[in-house]
């Protein structure tokens, strides 16, 4: 088991480095941009509806309330689960 655990970690840091390094001068940016820039291509005119409440003062600010966002959910779903496994054998001993 822990050596499967080890290749899926080496198999998701290696698909993680890999555009990294390969794809020089490359920005990785989000689909807010690139939706931005399909929609203005459509329709030169196109008004936003609204605008942002708050805008983050620098991209690493936004890009670390993004990665907070991420971290809290994943916790959340981790949680959820192991809860879950948890409440399945409890029940299966009980049984």
């Amino acid at each position: 088991m822990l050596k499967k655990n080890l290749i899926l970690l080496s198999i998701v840091v290696i698909l993680a480095i890999l555009p990294i390094i390969f794809i020089k001068d490359a920005e990785f940016g989000g689909a807010d941009g690139e939706a931005e820039e399909a929609i203005t291509e459509i329709n030169s005119s196109y008004e936003p509806w609204f605008n942002s409440i708050w805008e983050p003062p620098s991209g690493e600010i936004e890009s670390l309330l993004f990665v907070l966002q991420a971290a809290i959910g994943a916790g959340f779903i981790g949680y959820f689960v192991g809860y879950m496994r948890g409440r399945a054998k409890k029940s299966k001993v009980n049984s």
